[in-house]
């Protein structure tokens, strides 16, 4: 997996502070290790005391070549402040598996023993990969931390969904180590080089919402979260990046400033507002059609007779952009959600709509991924098809990304 993820340069060495935490995915570190070691990246680690039922310190420091922390109180390493050292000698903390005791101890700002402390006392970026059981990622609480590490600039990997050791099923489980590595590796090339620096670029992500009256609208089913991540990936790679956004209940990612709309018409307003851009993403999902003849006081019941609702095709923001005489961004990327024919309906619409890429994807319900957490897309353009293997979201954003880098410095 790592000639697709890519290896750092041995001559800019970076490393990384992985601090493991006590859950059952704990083994999977001892994987990321040896990735992180193959892309020349130096990994030092602190175990709780948790994950010490889960893994030894014998077998991480058998893959890292060196002592592996467990104990605040180590009189050897606190005589020289081993604690501060350890956090702010390192390029990157990362905390997998984030359990939700460590995600709720970082929001809080407690130091209860070396993992804690050591990531109260860095002044380094965090990056956390949360796991645990379904229902314990969806409780309020831990909602309430993630929102509050994310708004002190923490970087999150996943969580993925799937089958849980629980027995369970659905979001919690850790991000595979080969995801988690791409991450890292990717961050720590852009601590030295930010290839989109100096760049704007604009994203459209979520759905719309077209009224019919003051209480009810018609929409769709997307989440914005590939949009979100789209922005998140971007701005990672230093670019100046505005996200202009449907309804949704996603944080605005670090870096990015977020322009919030309800309908089609809005959406084309704000978008044409952010212009000049070098670059344009449309990921929303905007409403084909709007209520023509939408009310403003509430549409009443009456006897069993249907509304006459009366519908209007909404403004193309994908082509009105793409068809700009002046002004219009150097790469236009527009998004085809299919049900059928994925590449034939995509390559259509690259040369209906006039812009330079599409990313096609198959959003048919069997595939859950208009909404989910992961897709499979294509990547068409005038030179051909690049078919993608399925992923999570964010690593589908990072290959964007990459590719638009590419692009760019290409250009």
């Amino acid at each position: 997996m790592l000639s697709e993820i890519g290896g750092l340069s041995v001559t800019s060495q970076k490393s990384v502070l992985l601090i493991i935490g006590g859950g059952i995915a704990a083994y999977k570190c001892l994987e990321l290790i040896r990735l992180l070691s193959k892309a020349g990246i130096k990994t030092r680690a602190i175990l709780t005391k948790a994950a010490e039922q889960f893994v030894t310190p014998l077998s991480v420091a058998a893959l890292i070549g060196e002592k592996v922390y467990t104990d605040l109180f180590s009189l050897t390493d606190e005589a020289e402040m081993g604690h501060i050292q350890l956090s702010r000698s390192t390029d990157l903390v990362v905390v997998a598996p984030a359990t939700a005791d460590l995600m709720a101890k970082m929001a809080s700002g407690l130091a209860t023993d070396l993992a804690t402390t050591a990531l109260l006392a860095t002044d380094k970026p965090v990056m956390i990969a949360p796991a645990m059981n379904v229902r314990m990622w969806g409780h309020p609480a831990t909602q309430r931390n993630l929102a509050q590490l994310k708004k002190d600039g923490v970087k999150v990997i996943g969580p993925d969904e799937g089958d849980m050791a629980c027995g369970e099923y659905g979001p919690g489980r850790l991000s595979e180590p080969d995801a988690i590595a791409a991450k890292i590796i990717d961050f720590l090339k852009g601590t030295g080089n930010k290839p989109l620096t100096g760049k704007k670029m604009l994203v459209t992500a979520g759905p719309t919402h077209e009224p019919i009256d003051p209480v009810r609208y018609i929409a769709n089913r997307s989440s914005g979260k590939q949009g979100y991540a789209i922005a998140e990936a971007l701005a990672a790679l230093g670019a100046d990046v505005t996200l202009i956004s449907g309804p949704t209940q996603l944080d605005v990612p670090g870096g990015v400033k977020r322009i919030d709309v309800e309908s089609a018409s809005d959406m084309l307003a704000a978008t044409t507002l952010a212009l000049p851009v070098d670059g344009a993403i449309f990921a929303a999902a905007v409403a084909d059609w709007r209520v023509a003849n939408s009310s403003d006081q509430k549409v009443k019941k009456k006897d069993g007779a249907l509304p006459d609702l009366t519908l209007a095709e909404n403004p193309d923001i994908l082509a009105t952009v793409s068809q700009l005489k002046s002004g219009r961004p150097e790469l236009v990327v527009g998004f085809a959600a299919e049900t059928q024919n994925i590449i034939e309906n995509g390559s259509s619409k690259l040369v209906r709509k006039g812009c330079d890429w599409i990313v096609a994807n198959d959003v048919s319900p069997d595939t859950g991924t208009f909404g989910g957490d992961r897709n499979s897309v294509h990547l068409i353009t005038n030179d051909g098809v690049d078919s993608w293997p399925s992923q999570s979201k964010a690593e589908v954003s990072s290959q964007l990304a990459k590719q638009i880098s590419e692009y760019f410095q290409g250009r």
